[in-house]
């Protein structure tokens, strides 16, 4: 029995406002036509999107308490 073509999905234009209040319009496939994306976190200082660096916190000593019981483990090297 041969599959029903996939269909594509439905992409229009909305206006995205960043941060600091400045807005473009992009074509998507969130919510629909004319529809505003407020985006919470600004990718113009965000270390995903800037390459920065961001410190690991070790609170309560979990992540040594995670790296002493599993430290030991070889995930996929040989």
């Amino acid at each position: 029995m041969a599959k029903a073509p996939t269909e594509h999905p439905d992409y229009h234009y909305i206006k995205v406002v960043m941060t600091n209040g400045t807005e473009f319009t992009t074509r998507s496939t969130y919510g629909k036509e004319g529809d505003t994306l407020n985006l919470d976190i600004d990718p113009n200082t965000h270390p995903a999107w800037t390459g920065g660096t961001q410190q690991l916190l070790d609170r309560g000593g979990r992540l040594s308490r995670f790296n002493s019981k599993f430290g030991n483990m070889a995930f996929g090297k040989k």
